[in-house]
């Protein structure tokens, strides 16, 4: 059997059907939804195929029956009807300035008017809109299909620029609420994005649209289930195994922990990220291909102004209606860390209604830790992460001063204005540094009011540690041999470290240790 061609970064549908990618076949899916309703939203993080579903829906609207060979939905549907598509990319240009969404908005009306006709009473961008659906309904005898691809990013990219941001918000309310008024004219409607915006501007008059993001039957209309990835790969996952030298079950166990794990909604089914899943079966490696890049100038501004606390956010029960939307008037990253793909829901109480966050999978942990990293320090992406190996070198060698030294150079140098107190941005500081340790050495963390629990383990040593926010290290280590916390290891063979820490709240860092 030949190789798969992975639709690795491939946007259009045509060019992947043409041109023999592999496509995991979700028509019956997109038929049942083009028959339910008329009028869609869906937000999901980057690399989820957003825009190949686009694409796929323009395509089948445009009657390209061909295309569709071999998949479901050319014999479920019957008619092949064509229509006239009004297909909006807003996902591919940077929004930075006053004209930047003015212009893009301008260049496509202008296009569609060309195609379509135009009234000369049509001045302002939301009029033009609806006389451009009105005259294609007109010219095509056919209802409207309305297709916007990255609906959200002009107000995303302009986070951080309150003035500029509240612009953007106001025009793309009047332009989105257009579909509202010209129903008669509209056959079916999808934004996508990243987010759902909440109630701040963009997408609070869509009332008529169905929010599909968190809807269990519709959980894997982008990405691949468990069930697909099994039905489709089991050549290539045993081609991995061989090149990676394990077996094939813990092929499938490497890649569900490496890219699987996100649930778009409590009860919906695991799905894995395309895109690193596809580039780890063609080469055979289990990578970090899923880089953080797109962390936007939202999530950066963000932080700066949040008080958050990492450990909480990882362990306390959030309602479902808190990852639905984010609104503009919220110093909360929370709902922001899940829709942008950072966290997902891992357990749900039914009791409670409350949703507990995780990582969907290690590539997007390490990924975010490191991203974090480099903004609570004076390191880079790729600094932060050499100086992680080198405390993790420091530590296998048995080397805790050395250690603390480099962990030291952490905190030196943080920078100015984030909102967070001392205490809760060491406590943060010290999660993401040993949240990025434990890949590579066994972790222990225990974060409390009374300051934060550690234990380290390597084949050779154990480091048990406690940090205190007060108080001296000479107290921080009475109080950890009054605790006996080294007793559960009196008996084991590898050298202990016990070491008690205090940290400066005026300095910002450690002050000083203690290494018994």
């Amino acid at each position: 059997m030949s190789e798969k061609k992975y639709p690795v970064g491939i946007r259009d549908f045509g060019k992947l059907r043409s041109e023999g990618y592999f496509y995991v076949d979700k028509t019956a899916q997109i038929y049942k939804m083009i028959n339910a309703g008329s009028h869609y939203f869906l937000h999901r993080p980057r690399r989820f195929g957003k825009s190949l579903l686009v694409s796929m829906l323009e395509a089948f609207f445009l009657g390209k029956k061909e295309l569709f060979e071999g998949l479901a939905i050319e014999t479920l549907e019957k008619e092949w009807t064509v229509r006239p598509v009004l297909h909006l990319d807003l996902s591919v240009q940077k929004y930075d300035t006053q004209d930047s969404l003015e212009n893009q908005l301008n260049g496509t009306l202008a296009e569609w008017e060309k195609r379509y006709g135009t009234e000369t009473v049509e001045k302002s961008l939301p009029m033009r809109f609806a006389g451009i659906i009105e005259q294609a309904c007109l010219k095509e005898g056919q209802r409207v299909v309305i297709l916007v691809d990255g609906y959200d990013k002009p107000v995303l990219d302009a986070m951080g620029n309150e003035t500029l941001c509240e612009s953007f918000r106001n025009m793309l309310e009047a332009f989105y609420c257009v579909t509202k008024n010209a129903d008669e004219h509209i056959e079916f409607t999808l934004l996508v994005g990243t987010s759902r915006m909440g109630d701040s501007g963009a997408f609070s008059g869509l009332d008529n649209m169905i929010d599909i993001s968190m809807q269990t039957e519709y959980a894997d209309i982008c990405g691949i289930s468990e069930q697909e990835l099994r039905d489709n790969f089991t050549s290539e996952i045993n081609k991995l195994a061989t090149a990676r030298e394990i077996t094939p079950a813990e092929a499938y166990a490497e890649l569900r922990k490496h890219y699987g794990g996100y649930h778009f909604g409590h009860d919906a089914l695991e799905v894995y990220n395309p895109f690193s899943l596809f580039n780890a079966l063609k080469s055979k490696a289990f990578g970090n291909y899923r880089l953080i890049t797109d962390a936007s100038a939202y999530l950066t501004e963000l932080l700066k102004k949040s008080s958050y606390d990492l450990d909480e956010i990882l362990n306390i029960g959030v309602p479902e209606s808190v990852l639905m939307g984010i609104h503009a008037s919220s110093d909360n990253p929370v709902s922001v860390f899940y829709q942008t793909g950072y966290l997902t829901i891992r357990d749900y109480d039914p009791s409670l209604k409350l949703c507990t966050l995780g990582f969907p999978d290690c590539e997007v942990e390490q990924g975010f830790m490191n991203f974090l990293l480099s903004f609570h320090t004076r390191f880079n992406k790729t600094e932060a992460a050499f100086e992680i190996q080198k405390c993790v070198h420091e530590v296998r060698m048995g080397q805790p001063n050395a250690f603390f030294h480099r962990l030291q150079s952490f905190f030196a140098g943080t920078p100015h204005g984030l909102a967070c107190a001392s205490e809760l941005h060491c406590r943060n500081m010290l999660f993401v540094v040993f949240r990025l340790m434990s890949f590579s050495i066994e972790v222990e963390y225990h974060s409390s009011k009374e300051g934060i629990d550690l234990i380290l383990q390597t084949d050779s040593y154990i480091y048990i540690m406690k940090f205190m926010p007060e108080g001296t290290a000479e107290e921080v280590v009475a109080q950890m041999n009054e605790e006996k916390h080294a007793l559960s290891f009196a008996t084991n063979q590898r050298r202990v470290f016990n070491i008690g820490v205090n940290f400066n709240n005026k300095t910002r860092n450690i002050e000083r240790w203690i290494v018994e």
